[in-house]
């Protein structure tokens, strides 16, 4: 078996940052038919991405 595998170790999960607070995102079984296109943390996140960028 691989050793980049799911060995009951979170540590082998893949993980992303959150585009808005920068926070470490472990994958979810919940994120698994749409792992590539998740992006921000939590709904919080979801509903400042548009926030994120204030004028000067």
């Amino acid at each position: 078996m691989s050793a980049n595998t799911f060995k009951g170790n979170k540590a082998y999960l893949p993980s992303k940052t959150c585009t808005v607070c920068g926070r470490e995102m472990v994958w979810r079984k919940s994120w698994a038919k749409n792992w590539e296109s998740v992006k921000y943390c939590s709904d919080a996140c979801r509903s400042k991405k548009g926030s994120s960028t204030k004028p000067l």
